[in-house]
């Protein structure tokens, strides 16, 4: 990693790419009532690499990352690996909040109540 960039690293631009061509249904639900800055103003970027990891949605005036998990996630090893990787990226002074597929798919509108009640300026200033 070189020094100083964390966000969308260039070797991970095909991952990022692939990803967004083969998003869940969920994944795409929540992308088509956040984008635009049609949440409360607030600008979010998909597939968005943070070091060597590629979270769903990221808000960078906010540092506020939004995890979309499908079933896998309730795998004991797989939730060894998400709790590892929020650490890590929770470490550079953001939040990450998730939802299950099956919210976003069926409670939208509280999925985003509840994304709205999580913006909170950041006490850190963005580098």
């Amino acid at each position: 990693m070189r020094k100083n960039q964390l966000h969308n690293l260039p070797v991970m631009k095909k991952q990022r790419r692939e990803l967004r061509k083969r998003s869940m249904p969920a994944e795409k639900l929540l992308w088509e009532k956040i984008r635009g800055k049609q949440l409360n103003g607030i600008k979010f970027r998909r597939q968005h690499s943070i070091g060597c990891f590629i979270v769903d949605f990221y808000c960078s005036e906010y540092r506020l990352i939004i995890e979309v998990d499908g079933t896998i996630h309730n795998r004991t090893d797989i939730k060894e690996y998400d709790e590892e990787r929020t650490e890590y990226i929770e470490n550079f002074g953001m939040k990450v909040i998730r939802f299950t597929n099956e919210e976003v798919l069926k409670n939208i509108e509280e999925v985003l109540d509840k994304i709205a009640t999580s913006f909170q300026p950041h006490p850190l200033p963005l580098s």
